[in-house]
């Protein structure tokens, strides 16, 4: 969330922290700095200078060059009212979209590639819902409780990417989704109870997708693999899979079949500890009549 300059002063970078670009994203560098170039050519060819740009805008000089030179991920109310002013019809603020993509982390937009793609989806979670199942508002409160508690812009910016994933519902043919929450998870009261019991009727929606399956294991079945940390498994159509878990190789993603073999292996069990998904949605309705 951006800080709102005083009316009539123009915004400097400290009105809008966070819009800087990270170095090692080199496709978010390469996205920046064409915009950057597009916006100073377009500026040029209609004989404006830098300071009297700014001014139109609403941007400091400074900010313009620092745009410009693709060190600054342009807002997109930058994008439209310079299409406004250097007369673009519509081509600098068609930019947007690719831009947006940029202030997602490397990793988030990485991640949501791999699902975009993905015909099957395996996710065991011990500690919190997966983001796909995430309301705004929960993904909201979750994200306040890390500590040190991150700038509103990056907070906002993280749930941004979260939600976006969240097209994966839309895909046709649609992916296959199976979900096992622990029973903790869903108890918990993340955001209080309004924010609670909209994620918990959430979760009942999404289950009756034909594709999505959502079990919830019971806190009293503790003789399972999950006990190590989550689960996490992505197939792909091409026969590949990449997957992770929390306690097993180091955290990191495996695309090794004899690791995922092991995935694979401990998400079987652990789903056939769990709750059917017509027991799970039971349960989680039993917890809305609590709320």
């Amino acid at each position: 969330m951006s800080v709102d300059a005083e009316p009539g002063r123009l915004k400097t970078e400290a009105d809008e922290p966070g819009w800087e670009v990270d170095p090692d994203d080199d496709w978010g560098v390469a996205v920046v700095a064409t915009v950057g170039r597009q916006l100073k050519l377009r500026r040029e060819a209609v004989g404006m200078r830098a300071a009297e740009f700014g001014e139109a805008v609403g941007y400091g000089e400074d900010l313009v060059y620092k745009i410009e030179g693709g060190k600054r991920i342009p807002r997109p109310e930058y994008l439209d009212r310079a299409d406004e002013v250097l007369g673009a019809d519509g081509l600098i603020a068609a930019m947007k979209e690719d831009v947006a993509r940029v202030r997602y982390p490397k990793k988030v937009r990485d991640l949501a590639k791999m699902e975009a793609t993905a015909v099957e989806l395996l996710s065991y979670g011990n500690h919190n819902l997966h983001g796909l199942l995430q309301t705004e508002e929960y993904a909201w409160a979750l994200l306040r409780t890390r500590r040190p508690v991150p700038p509103e812009d990056q907070l906002e910016q993280a749930v941004a990417a979260r939600i976006a994933r969240k097209s994966i519902y839309d895909r046709s043919p649609a992916p296959e989704l199976s979900f096992v929450l622990e029973e903790a998870t869903l108890r918990r009261p993340v955001g209080g109870k309004m924010v609670w019991r909209q994620q918990l009727e959430h979760l009942l929606q999404v289950a009756q997708l034909r594709n999505v399956e959502i079990q919830v294991m019971p806190m009293d079945r503790w003789e399972h693999p999950g006990t190590a940390g989550r689960i996490q498994v992505l197939k792909f159509g091409d026969g590949t899979a990449v997957g992770r878990m929390d306690d097993e190789f180091n955290g990191r993603p495996v695309s090794d079949l004899r690791q995922l073999r092991i995935l694979e292996l401990r998400y079987g069990i652990i789903r056939a500890e769990a709750l059917t998904a017509r027991e799970s949605a039971t349960f989680i309705e039993q917890l809305v009549g609590e709320t």
